[in-house]
């Protein structure tokens, strides 16, 4: 199931993505937060049940938001978690915070949920003092219960489902700051969607791939299976001394190609557009203005 939310004429709806077409499952009030509430009750069952029935919208003729329009809490996020990435960083200068090439733990962080963007929402690089905004291709991992001391063999347990996620950075401001939260917390520096997948579509998540393109170039590419820390040990990692809960979103790392592994390096301009592809999630494209 892809769970969506969508602005139809000034009216919020929720519903699921089929073919061509947005279903509503939920408008009026409420429909805001009916995405992440069936994230918590688990049940898209009902939903299911109505779609013969529901309202059909062509996708052209609504706006997709964010599937999850207001976060819980910040993201959380993994840095360095691409081999070729962590050493391009590293080699990059920017890395003002570790000493290893390869990280021996995964690197944790936090994004503001105040970033939050939708599809094809602009990405306002002028909010950046430094002209150093790079992109940053991701998965994102839906959190669908409250999680404490998850082992990795239960992780699927914990997992509602699957979101494509740009980790919009201030190279600048990363570096200057000796860490991430402010380099990657600016408004609209988090562009999320365009929907959920459910975690039953997904048959063979380690071959899915990710991919970033800046003016239709080709920047990144890679399979989810090029991790250095999976998503089993990200989870067991995350809830061994604290708590996830539903609905909570991990940005799970970016492959090599962001813009400082150029030389000289390829930051983004008003103008540009960033598409991120990946496999059986759809494409996230985002202006920058």
């Amino acid at each position: 199931m892809k769970l969506a939310t969508v602005n139809d004429n000034g009216n919020i709806k929720a519903g699921m993505i089929i073919g061509d077409e947005f279903v509503c499952c939920v408008e009026g009030e409420g429909a805001d937060m009916a995405v992440l509430s069936v994230i918590r009750t688990g049940d898209v069952a009902s939903w299911d049940a109505i779609i013969d029935t529901a309202e059909r919208r062509d996708l052209a003729d609504v706006q997709i938001l964010a599937p999850i329009p207001h976060l819980i809490r910040d993201m959380v996020c993994v840095g360095k978690n691409y081999y070729a990435h962590a050493k391009e960083f590293f080699d990059s200068g920017f890395d003002a915070t570790q000493k290893e090439t390869i990280p021996s733990e995964p690197i944790i962080f936090t994004k503001a949920m105040t970033s939050l963007i939708g599809p094809n929402d602009a990405i306002d690089a002028s909010i950046d003092p430094t002209d150093s905004v790079d992109y940053e291709g991701e998965l994102g991992v839906i959190i669908s219960k409250t999680a404490r001391r998850v082992a990795k063999a239960d992780w699927q347990d914990y997992v509602f489902g699957y979101v494509i996620i740009n980790d919009v950075t201030s190279r600048e401001l990363q570096k200057k700051h000796n860490q991430w939260t402010i380099g990657k917390g600016l408004d609209t520096f988090g562009p999320m969607g365009p929907y959920i997948v459910t975690k039953d579509e997904i048959d063979d998540l380690p071959s899915m791939q990710i991919q970033t393109l800046v003016n239709d170039e080709v920047r990144q590419q890679a399979e989810i299976r090029d991790l250095i820390f999976d998503i089993p040990t990200l989870i067991e990692t995350l809830t061994l001394t604290g708590t996830l809960l539903a609905g909570d979103v991990i940005a799970t790392g970016t492959p090599v190609g962001v813009g400082i592994g150029f030389t000289p390096p390829k930051f983004l301009k008003s103008g540009d557009v960033v598409i991120i592809n990946v496999t059986g999630l759809g494409s996230l494209t985002n202006p920058v203005i």
